[in-house]
């Protein structure tokens, strides 16, 4: 089924446990070329482990997603035994040789790079949702009570105003930060001149580029800057966590698309584990977590973290996605070419 997120990004209440992240953690992002890894191992029972590689970011969800299958009659006595860390640096890894059954990341074009190695197979996003399993929005977090007053993109470039984000040369999570930037200046008119002007204002008014979403967080924590541009799922995680910050989703954004797929070598449970993150008991899960359904669930109750709890995902004006801009090749060569990108002239 098709994603109410992309049909219409429907705000339907739902509920959220409070998630217990680290304030430095909390918001973290995925880097293209940084390692930060970590591991864990969830589920019940000690039959077979499912080697999962994955982005930092979704951590604390898929552990949550392992005990939740492990109850299932397709996942008894399995577990889920996790590696986490960037999301190019995770692809690469696999590519070098790294366990894998199952690969969860942050960009389509990471899992693709694995295709290329020949370690997932050709028609990995032949699924109704082309491949992706959860889905977020980009949102502008600022300081407590918003003493700036910042509610819009045009908020971010007065003079005065301090960005923080990921580094693209570095991190999965600025490609979407700056796809967001760029994007809502096109306008109705497709305009890529007023696009290009708005984005060199906002790298004007960067003042701390980080080589990971998670490095860009913890400058803002600690007092750099004015202004995130982060994941609607990581600004509600750290506001349950109790990280002391607001956020404000803007009325024009951009879709976040976090893909998985299975390896070659992968066992018949982890292709199960992957049909049960597809499924609506796994998308409750990724909810429960702040994710928005790539399917369309309809959760119940409140979202602790969320700006309106009993509304904790709004509908904005116009949502752009990757493949409204020419794809994940296009967006690439034109905007992050390490020579000849926009972002890399605009930067000098």
């Amino acid at each position: 089924m098709k994603s109410t997120l992309r049909r219409a990004l429907s705000g339907t209440p739902s509920r959220v446990a409070a998630v217990a992240v680290a304030a430095s953690l909390a918001m973290a992002g995925c880097s293209s070329d940084t390692k930060d890894d970590a591991s864990s191992t969830a589920g019940a029972g000690s039959g077979k482990a499912i080697d999962l590689v994955g982005f930092a970011v979704i951590q604390s969800a898929y552990e949550d997603l392992g005990k939740g299958f492990a109850q299932t009659d397709a996942g008894k006595g399995t577990s889920i035994k996790g590696s986490y860390g960037a999301s190019g640096a995770q692809s690469r890894a696999v590519i070098a040789g790294q366990k894998a059954d199952v690969v969860a990341l942050s960009l389509t074009p990471d899992v693709n790079n694995i295709v290329d190695a020949g370690l997932v197979a050709k028609d990995w996003a032949g699924d109704a949702n082309k491949g992706i399993v959860s889905d977020s929005v980009v949102v502008l977090a600022v300081r407590k009570g918003n003493p700036k007053g910042i509610k819009s993109w045009d908020d971010i470039i007065k003079p005065g105003v301090g960005i923080v984000t990921a580094d693209p040369g570095t991190s999965g999570s600025a490609k979407w930060n700056l796809l967001a930037a760029y994007s809502q200046a096109l306008g109705a008119n497709n305009d890529k001149a007023a696009a290009e002007d708005y984005l060199g204002k906002f790298v004007k008014n960067v003042v701390s580029w980080n080589d990971s979403g998670r490095t860009a967080t913890d400058a803002f924590v600690k007092g750099t800057g004015d202004v995130l541009i982060s994941y609607e799922n990581e600004a509600i995680a750290a506001r349950a966590s109790g990280v002391d910050l607001d956020y404000v989703v803007p009325d024009t954004t951009f879709l976040i698309e976090n893909p998985a797929a299975v390896t070659t070598t992968a066992s018949q449970q982890a292709k199960d584990f992957l049909d049960y993150v597809r499924s609506d008991a796994g998308q409750q899960v990724l909810i429960s977590h702040g994710f928005r359904s790539v399917s369309g669930v309809k959760p119940n109750g409140d979202v602790q973290g969320a700006n309106d709890p009993a509304n904790p995902f709004p509908t904005p004006t116009k949502v752009y996605t990757v493949d409204e801009l020419g794809g994940w090749s296009t967006v690439n060569d034109e905007l992050f070419d390490k020579e000849n990108g926009l972002v890399t002239k605009l930067r000098g």
